[in-house]
């Protein structure tokens, strides 16, 4: 199953979030001593103004690149050969013409 999203700036943005704020927390936990509550609240805004942030970025940039689109089914199963059911099917409209 893929991951089917219209721009990936939100998930850029989030992971970007998790990972500053992670990063930060142990920062200000270990050399700072600031309080836990300071710090989990710090995280929270990180990650989630880095999440808007890169949905906002990828909203506009979605409108310059615009995605490419995908094949669909018919498409890819027309290079292939047809099915021995097929083949029986069109041996009966040939039959019947």
């Amino acid at each position: 199953m893929a991951l089917r999203v219209k721009h990936p700036g939100c998930l850029i943005g989030i992971t970007l979030g998790l990972t500053l704020g992670i990063i930060l927390a142990g920062v200000l936990a270990s050399v700072f001593y600031v309080p836990l509550n300071t710090i989990l609240w710090t995280w929270l805004a990180i990650t989630l103004g880095l999440g808007v942030l890169g949905w906002i970025i990828g909203d506009r940039l979605s409108s310059r690149f615009p995605a490419l689109e995908e094949e669909t089914h018919e498409t890819a199963t027309s290079d292939l050969p047809p099915s021995s059911s097929q083949q029986a099917t069109s041996r009966t409209k040939r039959i019947t013409r």
